[in-house]
């Protein structure tokens, strides 16, 4: 038994539930989702600031922002954009590649305009004749295997009925030879 008093077991139960309401909090704002893609939005942001400064020299503070749809692209990105500034770092060229490789990351965030809607669906009128005369070519294949497999259902029925003929044919025999060898050996016994 302890040598504490119920005051002291209450602070202490107190102080383990104020302990363990931190600890909870904390974990909570761990794994809270808008917190973390501003944690890993800021990693990101920082990782492009320091290899634009690394590639063109310090520059004037351009304040840059990721969208929150970007923010989880860049996520991705973030573990290959340290190597990528180590290798572009005094490289002009490789800075040019970077900003084209963002900008195509952008655009594909960008919903299509109308123009490109209509080349999409003039790509799918175009395609339509193909995606009819294959449809064609499947059902001509279909039919021509529907007679090949009716064929082998009823080769596979023909043989299933041979085969409970001989099986009842076998039953049949055995069962004579039983009932004739009991009568043998009712015989014997009787004898």
């Amino acid at each position: 038994m302890s040598d504490q008093t119920p005051e002291q077991i209450r602070a202490e139960i107190e102080r383990t539930r104020g302990e363990l309401g931190s600890d909870v909090d904390a974990l909570a704002d761990k794994v809270n989702p808008s917190k973390a893609v501003h944690r890993q939005t800021s990693k990101v942001t920082g990782a492009f600031r320091s290899a634009r400064e690394k590639v063109m020299g310090a520059a004037d503070d351009a304040g840059g922002s990721v969208s929150g749809a970007a923010s989880s692209a860049a996520h991705h990105v973030a573990d290959a954009g340290h190597t990528v500034v180590r290798k572009a770092e005094g490289n002009p060229l490789a800075v040019g590649l970077i900003a084209f490789g963002a900008g195509l990351l952008a655009a594909s965030l960008i919903p299509a305009s109308t123009k490109e809607r209509e080349l999409a669906d003039q790509v799918k009128d175009a395609a339509q004749p193909l995606v009819d005369e294959a449809q064609s070519v499947v059902k001509d294949v279909g039919e021509h295997l529907k007679e090949p497999a009716q064929d082998a259902a009823a080769a596979v029925k023909d043989t299933a009925q041979d085969a409970a003929q001989h099986v009842k044919a076998e039953a049949t025999d055995s069962a004579q030879t039983v009932t004739d060898r009991a009568q043998d050996a009712k015989d014997n016994v009787q004898s």
